[in-house]
């Protein structure tokens, strides 16, 4: 599953993010495009015990893959 939250505000690509997170299954990937770091959204995964890991675009933005 992919989710592009690029040109929203805050807290919208974290409320997004966070209600298709509700929908994975255990070993799935949710991917997600975002302008910049979701530095909240890490704080919110570790606590619900999901696995992270970002990588930037070239244009800027970055992409993050959640593991539930």
């Amino acid at each position: 599953m992919k989710l592009d939250n690029r040109g929203l505000e805050p807290p919208q690509p974290m409320m997004r993010t966070l209600k298709a997170l509700e929908k994975l299954n255990k070993g799935e990937t949710l991917t997600i495009i975002n302008d910049r770091r979701p530095m909240f959204l890490y704080e919110q995964l570790e606590e619900l015990g999901y696995k992270h890991l970002t990588s930037p675009n070239d244009d800027g933005s970055f992409q993050i893959y959640i593991t539930k």
